[in-house]
């Protein structure tokens, strides 16, 4: 029995006094527990923003841009991004001309020896042109498209509103066309290297939203032909400590118990890191894995809303890495059947899964260059991001 009730009951409060009574008891007791739950609040915040290990001199490695979706990647000195994407990332796709889908390596393998080109030119009308080249022995010619066709060129290219990406994301774009004879050029030989009928598609004006992730349930976001999300990301340290694994078991033959594993080859040769395409590579960290526990970065000298980088999930992996991109031919277990073994149970939310890499998002818009310094500026809670 409550004090109040036991006053009541002894005959010494009246109704009224009660009330009173009763409301000074129960607006202590909300004190207390607001004052509990905000000092656990501000625990989990430190939790957040401690840092759990130490880190060295991080910055950027390398940078790439991946103007086709699937195809080869373009190592560039700097990058001009937004919140949506860096600049030309994954702007132009391949779509089945039937089905409307954009093939990536999943599909066909020797896509990924298709080489874009970014020839900028600030002078242009349409910004330069995307120069696109086939691997020798093809038989395919190169051909260009403008980067950044004008309304009036636009006008004559046909959209298309229900392109589909991994049978999740439905995406709008136009199907490319060449600005010299004959215009249908990028298709004609696109589909004679792949061999089916297909289109260079350049995405919309139409935003293509990003799913929510379990940290960010809410989340505002788009992005042009990405799988996922705007920005990916991975350190040298991860890509050194996975290539460890790959040799340690390939050495190890048939005790490793991988199926698929050429042995002799994988024990001398390295897994190159642009199998997992990321965008930014960091060096620096001193231990494999660290940008898994990076909620938020900045990268330069400059601590702004714009150059501050959120991390917003890890990159759950499939068999796409598997194709060799100097290549174009698919290992049987190198690298997903490694992480299978090594990097699943690392994303609460999906922890079949391998993980390797990272999704983010800036805050805005600017330029990283190569050697930008990275600040961590709040840490994952200890199941990282």
């Amino acid at each position: 029995m409550d004090m109040a009730s036991r006053l009541l009951v002894a005959g010494h409060v009246n109704s009224p006094a009660l009330y009173w009574i009763t409301g000074a008891i129960l607006l202590t007791s909300w004190l207390y527990f607001s004052r509990g739950l905000s000092l656990k609040r501000r625990a989990l915040a430190d939790q957040r923003t401690k840092t759990p290990f130490r880190i060295g001199n991080v910055r950027v490695a390398k940078l790439s841009v991946y103007p086709i979706k699937s195809c080869r990647g373009c190592s560039v000195e700097e990058l001009h991004y937004t919140p949506e994407s860096f600049e030309n990332d994954r702007k132009w796709g391949i779509i089945d001309a039937e089905t409307h889908a954009i093939l990536t390596a999943r599909q066909v393998a020797k896509i990924v020896l298709i080489t874009p080109q970014l020839r900028t030119d600030l002078s242009s009308l349409y910004g330069g042109e995307l120069a696109i080249s086939f691997p020798e022995g093809s038989e395919c010619e190169a051909f260009s498209v403008p980067i950044s066709p004008t309304p009036d060129i636009l006008a004559g290219w046909e959209i298309i509103t229900d392109a589909m990406i991994n049978k999740q994301f439905q995406v709008d774009g136009y199907i490319c066309r060449s600005l010299t004879a004959p215009a249908d050029i990028p298709s004609t030989i696109l589909s004679k290297y792949i061999g089916r009928s297909v289109h260079l598609l350049m995405k919309g004006p139409d935003p293509r939203a990003c799913p929510p992730t379990g940290a960010f349930p809410e989340l505002k976001a788009s992005t042009k032909y990405q799988d996922g999300y705007p920005v990916h990301v991975a350190s040298e340290e991860s890509i050194i400590d996975f290539d460890s694994n790959v040799k340690k078991h390939a050495k190890e033959g048939e005790n490793s118990r991988i199926g698929g594993l050429n042995y002799e080859h994988w024990s001398k040769a390295a897994v190159d890191i642009e199998r997992f395409r990321p965008n930014i590579v960091f060096k620096g960290a001193g231990k494999p894995f660290a940008e898994d526990f990076w909620r938020q970065i900045v990268i330069g000298s400059e601590d702004n809303p714009a150059s501050t980088m959120t991390l917003i999930s890890k990159c759950a992996r499939c068999m796409l890495p598997n194709v060799d991109p100097e290549t174009g031919v698919r290992d049987a277990a190198v690298p997903f059947m490694i992480l299978t073994k090594h990097r699943t149970k690392k994303d609460i939310y999906n922890p079949k899964k391998p993980c390797f890499g990272c999704y983010g998002m800036f805050g805005g818009s600017g330029t990283v260059r190569l050697g930008d310094p990275i600040t961590v500026k709040e840490w994952a809670d200890s199941d990282g991001v």
